[in-house]
């Protein structure tokens, strides 16, 4: 599987158009609480594991399969993090020493992983943001270095534990806290096993660090480069493609295709908001809109000239949707940047309109970047 061929996707969960019930829980993985499971007799609570994991395993297979069937473009994944519930927590550890239950989850995971191989797709994951390297906090530290080897440990049992983020996979996860500084960071990262290490990266976000402050890190791991994070953070900034930061994005890949996150804020904040101009920070917050509003996540990528925007970076990174409408709207934003393409392509089309289309009439937005 090449890493160059640009792609982008969407989140851990899927959401069938039609609303199909079925369809919904054959494609997403299910949770079992740890409350729940300590209510519960030892071999219920096995036996109600055993069946969440071997749904999840199932229904991960199924997302992978329906990626690897859509457009290139599209063929990128974000796994959720919760595949193997209870894998960290001290109440479980003994039901998934158990040998069947064992075998059962190597298997199901080498066989997801043979398809996405197969199948071009790119995949991730994202702990929490309760797993942080910089803390000061022992126990803290303890939490992500265990999530994050569980995590290093599903994507090996994928086949993507061997050398430097082997097919584009990785670990994603934000700095932490700001006392420890990157120094902490550097330290934790430190701890982790040489198959974490090769997987983890790190993004820039709103409070703790930015961009420019996750930038020393560029020889360590990867950076992850969050565009909506960065226009809060900065104030309004929307970083270009050829921004002198973005080399040493690329650089901290070593050869691997980096990957971003987008995503824009919510339609029901900005209902009125002209589609084919990009929201302005400085604007909206003077207009009485909270900057921690401006941070929610839309249902789905809604802003055109946003989109342009991600058709730009292409050239460079792959992209993650962080959209609430999940796979529709990264197939939203798929459609706005093949059109483009398609525009691209056709240099006698007449300049009417603003949409990503040079013949696009005035006012029309690409298909879904509007709910209803």
């Amino acid at each position: 599987m090449s890493v160059l061929q640009p792609r982008l996707g969407f989140c851990c969960k899927f959401i069938p158009e039609d609303g199909d019930a079925e369809a919904a829980r054959r494609m997403n993985a299910v949770t079992v609480t740890m409350a729940h499971l300590a209510r519960l007799g030892p071999f219920a609570a096995f036996d109600k594991l055993s069946a969440a994991v071997g749904h999840n395993l199932q229904a991960l297979q199924n997302q992978i399969d329906h990626v690897a069937q859509r457009p290139s473009l599209e063929r990128l994944l974000r796994i959720t993090s919760t595949l193997l519930p209870g894998y960290t927590h001290p109440s479980c550890q003994s039901f998934y020493r158990d040998a069947d239950l064992r075998r059962l989850i190597e298997r199901g995971l080498a066989a997801a992983g043979e398809v996405a191989q197969a199948g071009g797709v790119r995949l991730s994951m994202h702990p929490s943001q309760f797993c942080v390297l910089a803390t000061t906090s022992e126990p803290a530290a303890q939490n992500a270095l265990g999530e994050l080897e569980y995590h290093a440990e599903v994507m090996a049992l994928m086949g993507f534990g061997g050398g430097w983020h082997p097919h584009g996979a990785h670990i994603n996860v934000h700095g932490g806290a700001r006392a420890p500084g990157i120094e902490g960071f550097r330290a934790n990262f430190a701890r982790l096993s040489e198959t974490a290490r090769n997987l983890v990266t790190v993004e820039n976000d709103e409070v703790s660090y930015s961009l420019d402050e996750l930038l020393p890190l560029a020889g360590l791991l990867p950076i992850v480069l969050d565009l909506h994070h960065h226009w809060i953070a900065s104030r309004g900034e929307y970083i270009r493609p050829d921004d002198p930061r973005i080399a040493h994005i690329i650089a901290s890949w070593r050869g691997v295709r980096p990957v971003s996150h987008i995503s824009v804020s919510r339609e029901d904040l900005l209902p009125e908001h002209d589609i084919f101009v990009r929201p302005d920070f400085a604007a909206l917050t003077a207009a009485g809109i909270k900057p921690k509003d401006l941070r929610a996540h839309s249902d789905l990528m809604w802003n055109e000239a946003i989109n342009d925007l991600v058709a730009d970076h292409l050239v460079w990174t792959d992209f993650e949707v962080e959209a609430k409408s999940k796979n529709i709207a990264s197939e939203g934003l798929a459609r706005h940047v093949e059109r483009r393409r398609g525009c691209a392509r056709n240099r006698f089309s007449p300049r009417v309109g603003r949409g990503p289309c040079a013949d696009q009439t005035q006012g029309e937005p690409s298909p879904g970047s509007r709910p209803g």
